[in-house]
């Protein structure tokens, strides 16, 4: 099992950034693919990015909506995965979650509480 926390939200101005840290606990998540997700009110779950298992040869990607302003970096070390998020609009309002994808991948079989997030105009 697996355990995770998210912390970092908050209320920030268009434009500002935000860091978001996913503290992960019960296991090492460096064999794990993290992923960031989001879901604003009234809309469904929608990804964010993931980045890959360690060793595992994959690429961190991100949605659409937010390649080039967010970045995911996780450190094995701290067993914590965060989410930078610089240039924010006011649609980046939402919940967001991280989730962890374990082996045998393919889902993300843990999820956290999630944590708010708002952006202002």
């Amino acid at each position: 099992q697996v355990q995770l926390v998210e912390s970092g939200g908050g209320l920030v101005q268009a434009g500002g950034s935000l860091s978001l840290s996913c503290a992960a606990s019960g296991r090492p998540i460096s064999s794990y693919v993290m992923g960031w997700f989001r879901q604003a009110p009234g809309k469904e779950r929608e990804f964010v990015g993931r980045i890959p298992c360690t060793g595992c040869g994959g690429i961190t990607y991100y949605a659409d909506s937010v390649e080039g302003r967010f970045t995911i970096s996780k450190d094995n070390a701290k067993n914590t995965v965060s989410l930078q998020m610089d240039s924010l609009r006011p649609e980046d309002t939402a919940v967001y979650y991280c989730a962890a994808d374990a082996p045998p991948l393919g889902s993300y079989d843990y999820w956290g509480q999630g944590i708010q997030v708002t952006v202002s105009s």
